[in-house]
């Protein structure tokens, strides 16, 4: 941890540390920079993990202090339906801090839950900048209202971007647009899944109208190449973990497959994100806990309760007194991770962590990662069992990830 004289890292700085690997061969270290350049702007603007399933297997209590990285901070604001104490958000990318702090602000100052739902679930009505800029900006730190304000790659500017589809905007809604290009060109409509009214009926129009985009030698041909995940969030040291011994294209239908025909698209908010681009406008249609009607109240009178902070994991756990944390959210950050930066990670947390303590993580792979890279020393104070893993990756609606794993402090 630098002291409080020396050089605060820049944004760019703490993006390369945590996703170049320096030992790695020439070739692999430019991919993963040109990963770390991909990454300073918008990559979600909502989360790919889902919340419900986190906090099933979380189990927050009203006197647990939480630690999670933020990235697209629909998770974090979930948690607060829990009742959490305290919910401390990191994030290495200033666009995910300063989309969070939007979020905050919103959920502050927008008048009632009408104008939260419109500015967050339609996302593209005109009068969300209005209410931007009478309502938000004045309440917003100078550093999210310049990010807000000013203009991305296309020289558009960034809060447009909730007047026109934010879900359709960062790394990955281009990805999820390039998706529906791709498919369209194969006279395919992605959208015809959210038309089923039954599973078996997503089963049917999955098999006939996706799956055999797959098979296409150019779908093939584009998904080996490792750049081509970028818009996933994928850096290329996940983009092998997440492949193992099969062809990317084969592993991408299973996961979108599982997305399809897992859950009732009636449920499920993450199929409306990938086969839509955005949520469903009904009014019943399926959204995040902390846009849901009923959690409003309860959200509103717990955010001071929510931190964001820009920083790396490791060096936020570093600030934090001995035995005092009781939840970590790690996403799936540790596939990026060298066993070096595992081990000061994992350090960290067994210092940190009260007893009871749990940790959950997802991984692109099935397997927990841990084993073998964290020093038993550390890994034996923590309990685990592959059976839960197995059964909690299940029930996650998000669909993408191979694993998901809980770990519970043993002392």
């Amino acid at each position: 941890m630098s002291t409080p004289s020396a050089p605060h890292p820049s944004a760019s700085h703490i993006i390369d540390g945590a996703v170049v690997r320096t030992h790695a061969p020439m070739a692999e270290r430019l991919l993963d920079r040109a990963f770390a350049l991909a990454f300073r702007g918008l990559v979600y603007a909502q989360i790919w993990e889902d919340p419900v399933v986190d906090m099933e297997a979380l189990d927050i209590q009203s006197d647990h202090r939480i630690v999670t990285i933020a990235s697209g901070s629909c998770n974090a604001l979930s948690y607060l339906t829990a009742n959490p104490a305290q919910v401390m958000a990191v994030d290495l990318n200033t666009a995910h801090i300063a989309l969070g702090r939007l979020k905050i602000a919103a959920l502050r100052h927008l008048p009632d839950h009408a104008a939260l739902r419109r500015f967050f679930v339609e996302a593209d009505n005109r009068r969300n900048v209005a209410d931007y800029r009478t309502l938000i900006a004045p309440q917003l730190d100078e550093t999210s209202r310049r990010y807000w304000e000013g203009r991305d790659l296309a020289g558009r500017r960034r809060i447009n971007g909730f007047a026109r589809g934010i879900y359709k905007r960062g790394l990955l809604g281009s990805f999820i647009g390039t998706a529906h290009l791709i498919a369209r060109l194969y006279r395919v409509d992605l959208r015809v899944i959210l038309q089923a009214r039954s599973i078996e009926e997503q089963r049917r129009l999955f098999d006939e109208k996706i799956a055999p985009v797959f098979d296409k030698r150019f779908i093939r041909w584009l998904t080996k190449q490792p750049a081509s995940l970028f818009g996933l969030g994928i850096p290329p040291a996940q983009y092998e973990a997440l492949a193992g011994d099969q062809r990317m294209a084969n592993v991408l239908r299973a996961r979108l497959e599982r997305l399809a025909c897992g859950f009732s698209v009636q449920d499920n908010y993450f199929a409306w994100q990938a086969f839509s681009r955005g949520y469903g406008r009904a009014p019943d249609a399926p959204v995040p806990p902390w846009l849901e009607a009923r959690n409003y109240e309860a959200l509103r009178s717990r955010i001071s309760r929510l931190s964001l902070t820009h920083a790396n994991f490791t060096d936020h756990l570093m600030t934090q007194t001995n035995a005092s944390v009781d939840r970590y959210i790690l996403l799936d950050a540790q596939d990026w991770m060298s066993d070096q930066q595992l081990t000061a990670l994992w350090a960290q947390i067994t210092r940190t962590a009260r007893p009871g303590a749990r940790v959950l993580f997802r991984t692109a792979g099935e397997a927990t990662i841990l084993p073998g890279r964290v020093p038993e020393s550390i890994l034996s104070r923590w309990s685990y069992s592959e059976q839960e893993a197995r059964a909690l990756v299940e029930r996650d609606r998000s669909s993408i990830y191979g694993g998901l794993h809980l770990y519970r402090f043993a002392g």
